[in-house]
């Protein structure tokens, strides 16, 4: 499911599990059913108002990146 960057921040000081993927960036997510998902973000990092696609739920948590045009 695609949707569109709501907010979104980079995280530095992780929690103990992940702190060896700092610094990674984490967003809300406006999805096309008007719900919202909190998702970590993969590749190019994204800004408000960014298109993203689904990739993955890794460990439980949605992945999406930037949409692919």
């Amino acid at each position: 499911m695609s949707g569109v960057i709501y907010t979104e921040t980079t995280v530095y000081s992780a929690p103990e599990a992940y702190i060896k993927e700092a610094p990674y960036q984490i967003a809300i997510i406006s999805l096309e059913d008007d719900t919202r998902v909190t998702a970590r973000i993969r590749g190019a990092a994204v800004a408000i108002g960014d298109r993203v696609e689904f990739v993955e739920s890794a460990n439980g948590v949605p992945v999406y990146r930037i949409a692919q045009s």
